[in-house]
């Protein structure tokens, strides 16, 4: 992975976010967009879709949504599966519709350098080239039954 993030920092974006727009969930169960979504819904995050392709279906409870301006209320993440050239609007929008926002994550393989700095700029947390999935797994002791050693003791079986 590109970036560098402390167990600290990721940990501590994890903990205090709530509710996460998942811009370019699929539907497809097979989809990483899909599973990752999935997941953090199952552990309690309010997790809103986001398709233009799918708008008006629903996933995980909730409706699809167009785009990140059809969503009510605050985000406080948005965690985006889209190529990172497809990213600078979406960050664009998500400051715009989210005075709020916390942070910015984008998915394995996502890195846009100026999108970032936008965030940045306005004291928003950035996260590139990782999953939440995984971090979250890897953080609060889950990766274990997969046979990981992430370094975190937990009496969880």
């Amino acid at each position: 992975m590109s970036q560098e993030y402390s167990d600290a920092h990721l940990r501590k974006i994890l903990t205090r976010t709530k509710r996460i727009a998942v811009v370019g969930v699929s539907m497809n169960e097979v989809r990483p967009s899909f599973y990752v979504a999935r997941y953090l819904k199952l552990k309690g995050f309010d997790v809103v879709p986001v398709n233009p392709g799918h708008a008006g279906k629903t996933a995980f409870g909730a409706e699809v949504v167009a785009s990140l301006s059809d969503i009510e209320g605050h985000v406080d993440m948005v965690d985006i599966f889209r190529r990172p050239e497809h990213v600078p609007p979406i960050v664009e929008e998500a400051l715009e519709c989210f005075a709020d926002l916390q942070t910015v994550w984008m998915q394995i393989g996502v890195v846009n350098e100026a999108a970032a700095e936008m965030a940045r700029a306005r004291g928003v947390d950035v996260v590139m080239d990782r999953c939440p999935k995984i971090e979250y797994q890897r953080l609060f002791g889950e990766l274990r039954m997969g046979g990981f050693n992430t370094g975190v003791i937990s009496s969880k079986l």
